[in-house]
């Protein structure tokens, strides 16, 4: 059940699009007619542990790519407020992503639930409080995802390739398959040139590739573009 007073749920969001969390918050947090009280923004990896830890909140709605290492890297520091049998913050991922490498890997870093952006205001709600509940919440497509991953006999659950690479390094990835320039996958993930190049030499030697063309059929192979 939820630890809030009222039944109300206390909510931090982490979105790296201030115009976003904005939307947010002007959909749900009309706290006395939804039951959800906005206790926390974010726009990055340090910032949201900083603010899930100051407020302990209910539930995190979770964007999967943010300055700083992804919803991964904050599920990754926050498991000790996860794991408080009294009291624990629960993670519902909220991207526009609906990709299957970016849903099982906030499953498996310890979210609750994942929804897409395209969701309702009164469905958000609704997942929040399930969330906090303690429910698992997916859009209906995206649940096969987690299905495959995790429950089926010939899948297998774990990419030992894949799970080498860190959050950023498969952000980089997944651009650089794409076509993206260096130059515009710094503008996208709001990173340098050359740490662009720094993480992309990282993933060629993690996964023994020789170039972006092998890097592009490894990925296209692997369903991750």
């Amino acid at each position: 059940m939820t630890e809030q007073p009222g039944g109300r749920a206390r909510v931090v969001l982490v979105d790296d699009h201030r115009m976003f969390r904005a939307g947010v918050q002007a959909e749900i947090g009309a706290t006395e007619t939804t039951g959800v009280e906005v206790v926390g923004e974010a726009g990055d990896v340090d910032q949201a542990v900083t603010v899930i830890k100051a407020t302990r909140p209910g539930v995190v709605l979770l964007d999967v790519h943010l300055p700083g290492g992804g919803g991964v890297e904050v599920l990754r520091r926050c498991a000790p407020l996860m794991a408080d049998p009294d009291r624990p913050v629960r993670f519902l991922a909220l991207s526009v992503s609906d990709a299957a490498e970016d849903v099982i890997g906030v499953i498996r870093g310890g979210a609750r639930g994942y929804v897409t952006k395209t969701i309702t205001g009164t469905d958000l709600v609704d997942a929040i409080f399930r969330v906090a509940e303690g429910d698992a919440v997916f859009s209906p497509r995206l649940a096969g995802f987690v299905l495959d991953a995790f429950a089926s006999s010939d899948t297998a659950p774990v990419d030992e390739d894949l799970d080498r690479l860190t959050q950023r390094e498969r952000e980089v990835l997944r651009l650089i398959a794409r076509g993206y320039a260096y130059k515009e996958v710094g503008k996208e993930l709001f990173i340098s040139v050359k740490t662009v190049e720094s993480h992309v030499s990282a993933v060629l030697r993690k996964l023994q590739l020789s170039n972006r063309h092998e890097l592009t059929r490894w990925a296209t192979a692997r369903r991750l573009i």
